[in-house]
């Protein structure tokens, strides 16, 4: 496999896939054609099954294996979504603030080394990234 070739989806394994869906498509403005099951995938610029969602229920029957999901802010991965600019990411928190949605590590911030960003944590705790690289 040549890695710069290859299309990269991020799944997520959830508790509660209603619960998930409607953050991520009402909350977070993720089209989806989902209409129930156990699982999801969303539109994204990054192309077809680049975010998708499946019922952690299934998919440990799937394995024939037991999970125990992490409690709180899931801190084993993130999933970073990039904003064409500082303004936007600024509106973005803006926007969310107004929703309800819990920002673990508070307002935006500017680093040194370039990124602009503020941290999501959806329901069940997964670490959303909402960054830009570019203060134009």
């Amino acid at each position: 496999m040549n890695g710069k070739e290859a299309h990269v989806g991020v799944g997520l394994l959830v508790d509660n896939i209603d619960s998930m869906v409607r953050f991520y498509r009402d909350i977070l403005g993720f089209q989806t054609q989902w209409s129930g099951g156990p699982f999801a995938d969303f539109e994204t610029a990054s192309g077809e099954l680049s975010l998708f969602m499946y019922s952690r229920e299934e998919f440990v029957k799937a394995i024939g294996e037991d999970y125990v999901p992490p409690k709180g802010i899931n801190q084993t991965f993130e999933i970073a979504l990039w904003l064409p600019s500082f303004a936007d990411v600024d509106s973005e928190y803006e926007r969310l603030s107004k929703l309800g949605v819990r920002f673990p590590t508070g307002k935006p911030i500017t680093y040194p080394f370039g990124v602009r960003n503020f941290y999501v944590a959806d329901p069940e705790g997964n670490l959303l990234e909402i960054g830009s690289t570019n203060a134009m």
